[in-house]
């Protein structure tokens, strides 16, 4: 059964954390493109929403995706992470068959 991707309490909070950084509530787009060593890459960035994207919303925080990405992020989910390597969004995707050590390319 396919749907849509998740979006974690953590990643929503993030959000909302930079929109009080910034004064601006802006939607985190997150897109597929071809490329990275693995064949597909994470494209993961603040964004104005299109009129064809799925709006994942909660809190008045919202997260984009295209509808050529979500064929590939189906059942995944998006979270936020924290660690000593870095603060960043992460991708859970169920779909990938591989990834790289870097974990924003992906194969499937």
């Amino acid at each position: 059964m396919t749907l849509p991707p998740k979006v974690t309490d953590r990643a929503f909070a993030r959000l909302a954390e930079i929109a009080d950084l910034t004064g601006e509530t802006k939607p985190l787009r997150v897109g597929v493109s071809g490329g990275g060593c693995s064949g597909f890459q994470y494209d993961i960035k603040l964004d104005d929403p299109a009129a064809d994207d799925l709006i994942l919303e909660k809190n008045g925080q919202r997260v984009l995706v295209d509808p050529v990405s979500l064929p590939f992020l189906q059942n995944a989910v998006i979270d936020f992470t924290d660690e000593l390597i870095g603060a960043r969004f992460v991708i859970e995707n169920p779909n990938a068959s591989s990834s790289c050590g870097c974990g924003t390319s992906f194969s499937v």
